[in-house]
């Protein structure tokens, strides 16, 4: 019998480093999976259905949606966007542990659902270091970069939703207090009850 995986949500402003670091900790940690969502935006070059997202039409996304099938939904840039709740509900019941990378209102939905949901902020080390990431990529002119500043210091400032707050000032320090986090979970009696019966039973017949 295994132990009821647990769902947490990653959630930073642009630049901060999110996707690296979720990716990092996947490799690092076994039992853990990141859930890919279902879109309605057109698939780009190099990307593929299932992994990167399970691109859909908009018809069979409001059909799932009215069927209560997303855990969280937005819409962004005219596209849809939702986390299936049957999918993650498999994985949490057959132990796995799963992240969600949304924003802050998605974690919001998320947490509303399932209240043992560990939401996870990630924060850059200064305004400065995040607009010289955003700046880096050298794909947006100057308003663009100015506008992804502002919706990021409106991300930022929802931090205190999230149930753990990293900083990701040098990386293999905010990796390793990820995985420092996704441990402790692991490590809660209630969950180690479950993956040690046969050693409690031993030890205490």
């Amino acid at each position: 019998m295994s132990s009821t995986g647990t769902l947490y949500t990653v959630s930073a402003p642009s630049g901060a480093g999110k996707t690296s670091l979720v990716n990092a900790l996947i490799q690092r940690c076994s039992g853990l999976r990141v859930s890919v969502s279902h879109t309605t935006r057109p698939m780009r070059p190099g990307e593929e259905d299932g992994v990167n997202y399970h691109f859909i039409d908009g018809e069979i996304f409001r059909d799932m949606l009215a069927q209560g099938q997303f855990l969280e939904h937005a819409q962004v840039f005219g596209n849809l966007y939702g986390t299936s709740r049957t999918w993650v509900e498999q994985q949490l019941d057959a132990g796995t542990d799963v992240i969600l990378e949304i924003d802050w209102q998605g974690a919001q939905q998320v947490k509303l659902l399932l209240p043992k949901t560990q939401a996870i902020f990630i924060l850059p080390p200064s305004r400065a270091t995040l607009e010289q990431r955003l700046t880096a990529r050298g794909q947006d002119d100057s308003a663009i970069i100015a506008a992804r500043m502002a919706e990021a210091v409106e991300e930022m400032s929802h931090y205190v939703q999230g149930d753990y707050l990293v900083v990701n000032q040098d990386f293999d320090e905010a990796l390793a207090q990820l995985q420092s986090i996704v441990t402790c979970q692991r490590l809660r009696t209630s969950r180690q009850k479950v993956e040690l019966e046969q050693l409690l039973r031993d030890l205490l017949n």
